[in-house]
């Protein structure tokens, strides 16, 4: 297949995470006093990689997360020119979210950028990190796995997508979740401030967690075999 099928897939899965996802954190609202707020952000996250997982699963293989394919590259499933094809199509799709974000509720919407909760108590940089890598490495292992055999094509999907939901109803009250550089970059980006001045969390502890589970999964499947 010609890599710019593949890249345009990548652009179009992030965008519609970044419009989804992160626009549903705007609308309802994302902290854990939000009550069905949480948890409705925390499901179209989950939704969306069900919806792009079974549209341009077998175009691109949905990474839509430059951990997603820090993982793959580290398995030898995609090769160091399409792992880079990969990330900037994935952060052009969550620029082009955060532009519709921005005309649909304000160029001051906040969205969704991810930070550390104010009401975490012990959230500080060093807490979002481990947390950060801790969600991404759930995540990805779960990837890595349901997707290493064939017969597993037809639930991968739905498995990935309840994944996420999973660490987001977890991560939300804690950093907001991003277990996703390309999510949390370009929305901090356009809403600066403390988003912009913690993003880096969000970029170092997704790539360690999609690396460590890569390394682990890789020791666990070599030990089966």
């Amino acid at each position: 297949m010609k890599s710019w099928k593949k890249y345009l897939a990548e652009v179009i899965g992030t965008f519609v995470l970044v419009t989804f996802g992160c626009g549903t954190a705007v609308a309802v609202g994302c902290d854990s006093a939000s009550g069905s707020g949480y948890l409705l952000t925390a499901l179209a996250f989950g939704l969306v990689i069900v919806a792009m997982a079974y549209s341009i699963g077998n175009i691109s293989g949905c990474h839509i997360n430059p951990a997603v394919s820090l993982a793959m590259l580290m398995r030898g499933q995609l090769s160091v020119t399409d792992f880079v094809g990969y990330v900037i199509s994935q952060l052009i799709g969550s620029a082009l979210g955060c532009v519709v974000l921005g005309i649909v509720f304000g160029f001051d919407c906040g969205f969704g950028a991810n930070q550390i909760q104010a009401g975490w108590t012990n959230g500080n940089a060093g807490s979002a990190l481990l947390v950060e890598i801790i969600l991404t490495f759930v995540f990805v292992l779960a990837i890595l796995g349901v997707t290493s055999k064939v017969e597993n094509s037809a639930v991968s999907g739905l498995v990935i997508g309840l994944s996420l939901t999973l660490v987001h109803i977890l991560g939300i009250a804690l950093t907001g979740t991003s277990v996703n550089p390309a999510r949390s970059l370009m929305p901090a980006l356009f809403a600066g401030g403390t988003a912009l001045s913690q993003v880096w969390i969000f970029i170092v502890g997704p790539l360690v967690g999609g690396a460590l589970a890569a390394v682990v999964y890789g020791a666990l499947d070599s030990a089966d075999r």
